[in-house]
């Protein structure tokens, strides 16, 4: 028998004016980047394409109830991606000082 991991729900954030209209815009900006993505693709998506198409609108809905909702348990994508993108040109730029000294 394996162990058992409980997440810790994290705790509500604070709601600040405007806040709710800069969650309902993080809320659609996300899906609608997949779905321009998807459809721009240079090469034939078929049956995958459409489901992610599919899959990225039911997420907006979700994901803009939850923005207008509950307010104070919606977390920005562009923090959580954010970090992942300014971490990922750090390794970049360290990789390229790192060539470019030896």
């Amino acid at each position: 028998m394996g162990p058992i991991f409980v997440r810790e729900v994290p705790a509500d954030v604070a709601v600040w004016p405007g806040r709710r209209v800069l969650a309902v815009v993080d809320a659609l900006a996300w899906p609608a980047l997949w779905i321009y993505v998807t459809l721009h693709a240079p090469f034939d998506t078929g049956l995958a394409g459409k489901a992610v198409v599919t899959l990225a609108a039911v997420m907006a809905v979700q994901r803009v109830i939850k923005a207008l909702l509950r307010n104070e348990r919606y977390r920005f994508s562009v923090v959580r991606w954010g970090r992942v993108a300014i971490g990922l040109l750090l390794l970049g730029f360290a990789l390229k000082i790192a060539v470019g000294i030896t």
